[in-house]
């Protein structure tokens, strides 16, 4: 069991605050509307209304302790800077935050948070991508220009081991893990020597242009 702080408890923060609880997790969840914080207290280990903007309102607390303090305020930027800034005054080194925006996401970088995650844009990306390519069955981005993809093997590549098909040195891409429907079994990170058939599903983390050159081998 790990100790998490979920801070602002919009939709975003709601859902991963008890998810995490579900999960058998110790939660503290965090907003400034008491009506927000009433409604979860049953889904959740501990619900405090609390301004984070305000540094005595969050110290005390205990955050610095926590495994993760994930910041989810999204609404104003200026109260999601600041209640980074705070926690960071505290000694919260374990820190994530949402942005809303590119020039958001910049700013909490320059303010040295190291895990910064963009929802909206993650879940357009992903949607766009499947839109794009129907036998695609997931697309998930990893970093600009780069993404976790769940795609039917291509026919040439049925009937070829890994090693034969040597994706990591012709297209910079790397095999995840290949999930067998015949027998049902996930394989992750598989061996040179796995081959490939037409029932099974790779996962494969690279650059989005090789990963397409890749979908298109026919």
């Amino acid at each position: 069991m790990k100790q998490f702080a979920v801070i602002g408890i919009g939709s975003y923060g709601w859902y991963l605050a008890c998810h995490l609880y579900d999960k058998g997790h110790e939660v503290l969840a965090i907003d400034a509307d008491a009506n927000l914080v009433q409604k979860i207290k049953g889904h959740v280990s501990r619900a405090l209304v609390a301004d984070t903007t305000d540094p005595e309102a969050i110290a005390g607390l205990g955050l610095a302790e926590m495994d993760r303090v994930v910041v989810c305020i999204g609404s104003i930027l200026s109260n999601s800077i600041l209640t980074v800034l705070n926690l960071q005054e505290l000694g919260v080194t374990n820190l994530m935050a949402k942005s809303i925006s590119e020039p958001h996401t910049r700013i909490l970088h320059k303010i040295g948070v190291g895990e910064v995650f963009f929802p909206e844009k993650d879940l357009a990306i992903s949607m766009a991508e499947k839109l794009h390519t129907p036998d695609m069955l997931d697309y998930l981005p990893f970093i600009e220009g780069h993404g976790i993809v769940q795609m039917a093997v291509p026919a040439p590549f049925i009937g070829k081991s890994l090693k034969e098909l040597n994706l990591i040195n012709r297209f910079g891409v790397q095999v995840v893990a290949i999930k067998e429907f015949v027998p049902e079994k996930m394989h992750m990170i598989p061996t040179a020597e796995f081959v490939l058939k037409e029932s099974d599903m790779m996962v494969l983390l690279g650059p989005d242009a090789s990963i397409e050159k890749i979908r298109k081998a026919r």
